[in-house]
């Protein structure tokens, strides 16, 4: 696999860092998950829970393995420093400062590894006015202006409804560190990636920042073209209280619509500018999607060259047949669900490691790696430090 021979010290928890690291793992990266021996990642603990471990844990941390450290004790530091010094890459999600007063920030790292790759994952990054400000997903959803353009059923601003942020970041994150492994090849030297979360939401908002940028105003949601005001981005209530979203606003597939709907008077101003001239559209879409249901759409959309979904609810979205073709749906021996690889390599693939780590479970293993004896270990263990 891609990342064979890669070592990743993973001192992360919750989720962007975690699922950076779960990236790596699913292709062949070796990920000792460092863990207080006081209750460990709090993912094991959050949300459902099915054959004896909740999905949050298992969806974030299989193929890793797992040593508990209290890097509060000296001999507890050492140890990490040791893994540290043979290690490729480093990863952690403190607020900014906890690593430099712990004595492991990465100016202290690049000492005894110049070659390690050290990645820091927080909610406003290193730098800024607000680098110390505690925070989520949802909070730094709501500072970035995504919550004020997802709206919720009374047309307030809306907690997004995936965790946009942390996953955003863990792709930033992943890709630096790919990026960085590249350029080590060719200087031999590591790097400090500094990933924010709330630098991650903005960056995603390539297309949202017309009216900003040159008009120095914030949008009015109906009249943007991807925030509700063109009739062919949008979404619509069908007859049995279900819904179902158009998709794409290109002229061929506005003249499909409403060719197909016998109304072509509207594919002149639905493909003119978004905001009032299509709000007649929307208004005709509006009670022309609730004659039928749901699956009647289905039905009469099949065939037809128009970008149209019904909206369905996650464990329909789970179930579709699209995700089981793609293995984004796994089921192990055992019959457990698992969440699949989504990159897709033709040479090499990943390949999904379904064993989640028990707190501490790899720590023998992982410390007789590094030479520490039975006696030591059985002496760490006796002290609380593992």
């Amino acid at each position: 696999m891609k990342l064979e021979g890669i070592r990743v010290v993973d001192l992360s928890l919750f989720l962007p860092g975690p699922a950076v690291t779960l990236m790596m793992a699913d292709h062949g990266a070796d990920i000792l998950k460092i863990e207080n021996p006081k209750g460990g990642e709090p993912g094991r603990y959050i949300g459902y829970k099915q054959a004896g471990e909740t999905v949050f844990f298992r969806n974030s941390q299989r193929g890793k393995r797992s040593l508990t450290l209290n890097l509060k004790e000296e001999d507890g530091k050492a140890i990490l420093l040791k893994l540290v010094k043979t290690a490729d890459v480093f990863v952690e999600s403190f607020r900014p400062g906890v690593m430099k007063r712990l004595g492991i920030d990465y100016e202290t790292l690049r000492k005894i590894n110049p070659g390690l790759i050290y990645c820091s994952i927080a909610a406003f990054g290193q730098t800024g006015p607000m680098r110390d400000q505690p925070a989520h997903d949802t909070a730094t959803a709501a500072l970035s202006g995504v919550s004020s353009i997802t709206r919720s059923h009374n047309g307030g601003p809306a907690i997004v409804g995936i965790a946009s942020a942390d996953m955003l970041a863990s792709h930033l994150a992943f890709g630096g560190i790919m990026m960085a492994l590249v350029r080590k090849n060719t200087t031999g030297e590591g790097d400090f990636i500094d990933i924010g979360m709330h630098d991650s939401l903005m960056n995603a908002q390539t297309n949202l920042t017309g009216p900003v940028f040159a008009e120095d105003r914030a949008p009015v949601l109906n009249e943007e073209r991807s925030l509700g005001g063109n009739a062919m981005l949008n979404i619509y209530e069908t007859s049995d209280g279900m819904h179902v979203a158009l998709g794409g606003a290109e002229a061929k597939f506005t003249k499909n619509l409403f060719d197909g709907l016998g109304r072509p008077e509207f594919i002149e101003p639905v493909c003119g500018d978004p905001g009032p001239g299509h709000w007649p559209a929307q208004e005709y879409l509006r009670e022309e999607f609730k004659t039928k249901t749901r699956a009647e759409w289905v039905d009469w959309f099949s065939g037809r060259d128009i970008c149209f979904a019904p909206v369905l609810d996650l464990k329909e979205a789970w179930d579709h047949p699209q995700v089981w073709a793609r293995e984004m749906r796994l089921k192990d021996p055992d019959g457990i669900d698992h969440m699949g690889i989504p990159i897709k390599f033709q040479n090499e693939p990943g390949k999904v490691n379904f064993k989640t780590p028990g707190l501490g479970e790899h720590a023998d293993e992982i410390l007789k790696e590094y030479d520490y004896s039975d006696a030591d270990i059985a002496s760490f263990r006796e002290r609380g430090v593992i």
